[in-house]
């Protein structure tokens, strides 16, 4: 039976952890060729490893870069690019969250630092990748952005600022390239524990974090936290052909927690 990634390549910044470990691991079970992107060599390789328990035929690249570095960004899209001849899917995930506190004691350089990265980052990888795709006439972006980017998020102005505007670009650049045959969509993942989310748990209470995780999602509809294949299987669908008529949208896995808004 075919995959769904056969004879396909998948492109995935931040994936030497989280939300792009699973969707790496995720796509390469269905066929994917992989070439994968952090700043982590030591993330990026035990990603790979992981990827070859499961799919032990895959071709996986990994490339040591900053995403918020234009010139590394470029470089990662024409090595792909020379190494794999074609990009049919781009998971535009790397991101951090940032320190927490008020607006007025934000830090200006931190603030700089989680735009650079979340906002950036994401607009430096969406200018070559969509070179690629429109030339090719075919393609898939997906942009990670957050619930924190379709609602407020107390002490977190840069990521909230940041994830504002990856929404902005994802349904401003689906209205230009639909007509090239790309699609462009965002998901917004809500509480899922990965090592930014336990990470931003630890700033809180160090000592208590686990406790006051549990007073986070008890809100949420599912009271509980996602787990990253979770969304690793949202995004295996959503870089599929089968969601090609879904554009310039961005797509919530939260478990309901965005549903006041």
């Amino acid at each position: 039976m075919q995959n769904r990634f056969d004879d396909q390549v998948v492109l995935i910044t931040g994936a030497g952890s989280g939300l792009g470990q699973a969707a790496a691991i995720q796509v390469a079970k269905e066929g994917a060729s992989l070439s994968l992107v952090d700043l982590n060599q030591e993330a990026l390789d035990e990603t790979k490893a992981k990827i070859q328990e499961v799919a032990p035929s895959a071709e996986v690249l990994v490339i040591k870069a900053d995403v918020s570095n234009e010139d590394e960004v470029k470089k990662y899209v024409n090595q792909t690019v020379e190494t794999f001849k074609q990009i049919d899917g781009f998971f535009n995930n790397a991101g951090i969250e940032g320190k927490q506190n008020l607006t007025q004691d934000y830090g200006s350089d931190e603030f700089e630092k989680v735009v650079n990265i979340n906002l950036n980052g994401v607009f430096y990888g969406m200018k070559y990748v969509l070179e690629v795709m429109k030339t090719q006439g075919t393609g898939s972006i997906v942009n990670t952005a957050s619930v924190g980017g379709i609602r407020g998020v107390g002490n977190q102005s840069g990521y909230a600022a940041s994830k504002h505007g990856v929404v902005g670009l994802t349904k401003n650049s689906g209205i230009e390239y639909g007509q090239y045959g790309v699609s462009i969509k965002a998901i917004a993942p809500g509480a899922i524990m990965t090592p930014m989310v336990e990470g931003s748990l630890k700033q809180i209470d160090p000592d208590n974090w686990e406790k006051i995780g549990e007073q986070f999602v008890e809100p949420n509809p599912m009271k509980r936290f996602g787990k990253p294949e979770e969304v690793g299987y949202l995004v295996a669908f959503l870089l599929s052909n089968q969601a090609n008529f879904i554009n310039a949208s961005v797509i919530p896995i939260d478990g309901g927690q965005s549903y006041q808004y």
